[in-house]
């Protein structure tokens, strides 16, 4: 049975994750590292909106960062969620 897009998203997303502690453990520090993954994904993002060749326009850009952005809220909500249920079980 394959994987759902969603199964596949969180195992990537954790490979990252896992390669970017790698790194932290190598001595690089974590806001490096994290700008590192940033950089990586704007240069990913462009390369699936516009290929090897081409780059994005402002209105390319906004979507890219609209896309951040959503991300970032719902990670954002979910750790609040999380923090909020560790202080109701205590």
């Amino acid at each position: 049975m394959s994987k759902t897009e969603a199964q596949q998203h969180h195992e990537t997303m954790n490979r990252f994750i896992d390669l970017a502690n790698e790194i932290k453990n190598e001595g690089v520090g974590t806001h490096v590292v994290s700008a590192a993954l940033m950089t990586a994904s704007a240069v990913y993002a462009s390369y699936v909106a516009a290929g090897n060749e081409g780059g994005l326009n402002p209105s390319g850009i906004e979507k890219v960062v609209d896309a951040y952005r959503h991300q970032m809220e719902q990670i954002q909500e979910m750790k609040r969620a999380e923090l909020q249920q560790k202080q109701q079980d205590q």
